[in-house]
C-alpha cells in the first residue's frame, strides 16, 4: 500500500466516525494501523485480549480496546523524508491567546508546586508528580496533518494518534516506554529529570534531578519483584557495579530471577533531554500475566510520585482538572510476531518450522495533546521533590508544551 493511501484510509475512518489507532514504535521505518469496523466500546477484562489498548492514569477507570480480530490492519514502510515539502513545512506562530493563557495559568501552577513541597517536608510522600492543562483554540489544521509532522519532528518517540467517538481524539508522541514483553522477556525503562537541549547531551545533571531518577528506578525494580515473589522482603537495589565498557550495571537475585539495571545515561526527546535506566528480566510462566505487572507498575512515581497511592490521591484531589488518559499508557496488546528459525531459502523443512512469540509494546501517554469540541487540551506535567524549585518547575513545563505547539 503506498504511503498516501495509508493516510486517505485513516482520514476516511475519522470522518466516517468510526474507532481506529495508527502508530510508528521509536526508531523504526514502519507504520501501523487498526482499523475498528464499527463504533461498538470495547472495554478491557483482564489484559488477555489482543489488539491495541488505551488505557487512563486512573487505573480504577476503564481501559479500551481497538480489537485486532475485529480490525482491519494496515502496515506500511516510512521513512521521515517520504513527505512532501507542503505535507510538513507550515508558518510556526504562536497567538496571543496562548501567551495569555500561560500566563494566567503560571502562578497557580506555582502555588501548586510549592504545596507539594510542602506535602514532601511534611512526609506525605516523598516525590508527587504535578501537572497542567493548557486550552487553545483550533489553529486551522487537521488531525492527520499534525500526526504527519509528529512522525517527521520525533523519530526516536512512539507517535500515534488514537479516535474513538465514545471516547475522543488524542494525538502524541512519548519518549517513555512502560513496558515491552517479546515471549518471556520483559524490559521496561525508568525515565525522569528533564533540562532542554541545547546542542549537546554531555550535560551535568543536579542532585534533584538524579534523586528523582533513583525514586523511579527503585519503585520498578521493587514493584518487579514483588511479582516475581510476592512474600519477598523489600530491599534496595545493591551497589552499582561498572561493565566493560564502563556503563553501570546491577543485578537483582530473587528466586533464581535476575532483574537487570542498567543506566542512567542521558536521552534526547524532542527539545528535552532526560535520564534513563534500562531494567529487564526473565519471565516465567506463572509470572507471565500482564495485569498484575500492570497494576504493580502503573502509574509509575515517573507520571505519579511515591509511595504511589498517597501521590495518587494527591494528584487526584489537588491537581484541579480530570488527566483522563494523560500519564497513562498505550500499545500493542499480546499481538503474534513471527521469527524464522533458518533463514536458508534452501532449508525448506527448517523454514516450515517458525517460532511465533505474543508481544506486547506498551507505552506512556506523555508529550500528548486531546482534540475536543473544537479545543486542544496540551498536557505537561514534571517530578516535585524536596529540592524542588516552583519557578523552575512551571519552565519544565513550558518547554515540555513547546513539543506539541510546534505542530499546531
Amino acid at each position: 500500500m503506498p504511503l498516501d493511501q495509508f493516510f486517505e484510509q485513516i482520514e476516511k475512518q475519522l470522518y466516517a466516525k468510526l474507532p481506529f489507532v495508527a502508530y510508528r514504535k521509536p526508531n523504526t521505518s514502519e507504520l501501523k494501523a487498526m482499523l475498528q469496523g464499527d463504533d461498538t466500546l470495547h472495554v478491557i477484562s483482564d489484559f488477555t485480549e489482543s489488539g491495541f489498548v488505551f488505557a487512563p492514569f486512573d487505573s480504577r477507570e476503564d481501559a479500551f480496546l481497538i480489537p485486532l480480530n475485529h480490525s482491519d490492519v494496515l502496515t506500511v514502510p516510512f521513512d521521515q523524508h517520504d513527505f512532501s515539502e507542503d505535507e510538513i513545512n507550515f508558518q510556526e506562530t504562536v497567538s496571543h491567546s496562548i501567551n495569555s493563557i500561560q500566563q494566567a495559568d503560571k502562578q497557580s501552577h506555582i502555588k501548586r508546586v510549592e504545596k507539594g513541597i510542602e506535602g514532601i517536608k511534611e512526609d506525605c510522600f516523598s516525590k508527587v508528580v504535578l501537572s497542567r492543562r493548557e486550552v487553545i483554540e483550533r489553529v486551522g489544521t487537521n488531525p492527520i496533518a499534525i500526526f504527519k509532522r509528529l512522525l517527521q519532528r520525533y523519530p526516536t518517540a512512539f507517535v500515534s494518534i488514537w479516535y474513538h467517538p465514545k471516547v475522543g481524539l488524542w494525538l502524541g508522541a512519548t519518549p517513555e516506554t512502560l513496558l515491552s514483553v517479546s515471549g518471556n522477556q520483559l524490559k521496561t525503562m525508568s525515565l525522569a529529570g528533564t533540562q532542554a537541549f541545547e546542542g549537546s547531551e554531555d550535560v551535568v545533571w543536579k542532585e534533584k534531578e538524579k534523586e528523582e531518577q533513583q525514586i523511579v528506578t527503585d519503585f520498578i525494580v521493587e514493584s518487579l519483584r514483588s511479582v516475581i515473589s510476592p512474600h519477598s522482603s523489600v530491599g534496595s537495589i545493591p551497589a552499582v557495579a561498572k561493565a566493560a565498557d564502563g556503563q553501570a550495571v546491577s543485578s537483582i537475585q530473587v528466586s533464581n530471577d535476575a532483574i537487570k539495571v542498567s543506566g542512567p545515561k542521558t536521552v534526547k526527546a524532542g527539545n528535552l533531554l532526560h535520564l534513563q535506566t534500562e531494567i529487564s528480566m526473565q519471565l516465567k510462566p506463572e509470572t507471565s500475566a500482564l495485569k498484575p505487572i500492570l497494576e504493580a507498575l502503573h502509574p509509575t512515581p515517573a507520571v505519579c510520585g511515591f509511595p504511589k497511592e498517597k501521590a495518587k490521591a494527591y494528584i487526584i484531589e489537588n491537581e484541579g482538572y480530570p488527566r483522563e488518559f494523560y500519564s497513562g499508557f498505550m500499545g500493542e496488546l499480546h499481538l503474534k510476531e513471527t521469527l524464522k528459525r533458518n533463514t536458508n531459502r534452501r532449508n525448506v523443512e527448517n523454514n516450515a518450522y517458525n517460532v511465533q512469540k505474543s508481544v506486547s509494546n506498551l507505552y506512556v501517554n506523555l508529550r500528548c495533546m486531546q482534540i475536543k469540541n473544537q479545543n486542544i487540551f496540551i498536557y505537561v506535567g514534571g517530578g516535585i521533590t524536596k529540592d524542588s524549585n516552583a519557578e523552575a518547575e512551571w519552565q519544565e513545563t513550558v518547554h515540555k508544551s513547546q513539543i506539541i505547539k510546534s505542530v499546531l
